[in-house]
């Protein structure tokens, strides 16, 4: 293991060497402003056309401080620096700031979260779909409180849908798109209390099969909780937790595929290689499941590699589509405790130490750092020294200053990028809950339509279908 001492001389004497010439000359950055200024002059241009796909990319705890890390990631995976780099989000003409607090908690949840920036309603901490009337975990306080989703009213006004995730698909992220509950973590009736039950509540997996029928797509984890109780899994056969979980004894895979029209082509899968075997000229409706894994665990190098693939995911939607009449919005529901600093030079692994000692326990410190969570460490009375661990490790946990089972989320304002058809309208800072109202008014559904032509007039709405994917990517469990 490299000493502190070396580690030193070695960040020093890399801060020149990596300055490019280029930028040495103040021409470069002349240069580059200037561009800059010409192109945000052309966005005076205001794209007022109606957005026949709307696309969002939710990253699920993707803080600025997130985002930065990712982007210098992504340089450094091409062997670059890093910090010049571009993400494909920051290429986005609008950026705004939302406010994510819930209605009862200054640092909120995804469940709150998804509510707002899905059905436009502020809601409690824990709830999904439901406005601030339903109380956590109360079935009793969930009848005629239920708010519908941007995905409903798409589905109202006749448009295809729907919803790629890499979690759960009845996690709380995804599940405010088509659920109403009291409590999130009602995944399939085995989660829930026998009270919610005689109620009448149902299920999370139990509402993604029968409130909207008829979303073309889903794909996402969680398939245990689709399955009858004790039901080996096709997949992890001898893995008794990846068994069934289902009390009522449904099989909602069965059932998802009994409700799809004989003359449609309906399909279920559950691996790659059927995915790809699909002719895409012949699919109506696609289900794809997996097992669910990630953690709140302080593991920085996962979640960073997960934000620079949902930043590929972005590319190859714009190479897709066209923002003439494609709305694209990127955000995150909250940030999490998750910071790096320390004075490192310019092009220091992302994954690095900082160039310094503490100056009280002189001890080396990563530039990665969190402000509680599983990562703290004492080791005979004293901070871990993290010289003598692999710090660069997929698995490692960075240091917290507080100790945490499990890390916990931040409550500062999160970036909203925009693209395309009325994209403009996502400036400043707003509450999360308006962002699928201009989302909704781009593309003429809901209940915002005066300013839209009607369908018999040129240019209509039924032109062609709405394109609705929301595409979640769920940092928050890698951290």
């Amino acid at each position: 293991m490299i000493s502190p001492f070396l580690v030193l001389a070695i960040g020093t004497c890399l801060t020149s060497s990596l300055v490019p010439e280029k930028e040495k000359d103040p021409k470069y950055w002349r240069n580059q402003a200037q561009e800059t200024l010409k192109y945000a002059l052309e966005l005076q241009k205001l794209n007022t056309n109606v957005a026949k796909n709307v696309i969002m990319f939710l990253g699920d705890g993707m803080g600025v401080s997130t985002v930065t890390a990712a982007r210098i990631l992504k340089g450094q995976l091409h062997h670059n620096p890093g910090e010049e780099t571009r993400l494909e989000m920051d290429k986005f003409p609008f950026v705004a700031l939302s406010k994510t607090y819930n209605t009862n908690a200054q640092v909120p949840d995804s469940a709150g979260t998804a509510t707002a920036y899905l059905c436009g309603v502020k809601a409690n901490e824990g709830t999904v779909g439901v406005s601030a009337a339903t109380e956590r975990s109360r079935c009793n306080t969930t009848q005629g409180n239920e708010v519908t989703s941007i995905l409903r009213w798409a589905k109202d006004a006749g448009k295809s849908v729907g919803i790629v995730t890499t979690t759960r698909v009845n996690h709380a992220t995804p599940s405010a798109a088509y659920a109403h509950s009291a409590d999130r973590d009602w995944y399939s009736d085995n989660e829930m209390p026998p009270e919610a039950l005689s109620q009448g509540c149902k299920d999370i997996a139990y509402q993604l099969m029968h409130n909207i029928r008829d979303i073309e797509v889903i794909m996402g984890g969680g398939r245990k909780y689709m399955y009858p109780k004790n039901k080996t899994d096709v997949e992890y056969e001898t893995d008794e937790k990846a068994r069934g979980t289902r009390l009522d004894g449904l099989d909602l895979v069965d059932i998802w595929k009994s409700f799809k029209p004989r003359h449609k082509h309906s399909h279920f899968v559950w691996n790659r290689t059927e995915l790809l075997a699909l002719d895409l000229y012949n699919v109506d409706y696609l289900l794809g499941g997996r097992i669910d894994h990630g953690h709140h665990e302080g593991k920085a190098k996962q979640a960073l590699h997960e934000a620079v693939e949902m930043d590929q995911a972005i590319g190859q939607a714009g190479i897709m589509t066209s923002s003439e009449d494609t709305l694209t919005v990127v955000t995150a529901d909250h940030s999490h405790v998750f910071t790096f600093g320390g004075y490192t030079p310019r092009g220091n692994s992302i994954f690095g130490l900082a160039p310094m000692l503490s100056d009280t326990d002189k001890k080396p410190f990563t530039a990665i750092l969190y402000g509680n969570g599983p990562g703290y460490k004492v080791v005979g009375g004293e901070r871990e020294n993290v010289s003598m661990v692999d710090y660069a490790h997929n698995n490692y946990q960075a240091q917290s200053a507080v100790p945490l089972r499990h890390e916990t989320h931040g409550g500062e304002d999160v970036a909203v990028f925009s693209k395309g058809p009325m994209a403009h309208l996502l400036h400043g800072v707003h509450e999360q809950n308006y962002i699928p109202h201009v989302m909704a008014y781009a593309a003429c559904i809901g209940a915002n339509l005066d300013h839209c032509a009607p369908a018999s007039s040129a240019g209509s709405l039924a032109a062609g279908p709405l394109l609705l994917p929301l595409a979640l990517f769920p940092l928050s469990v890698l951290f």
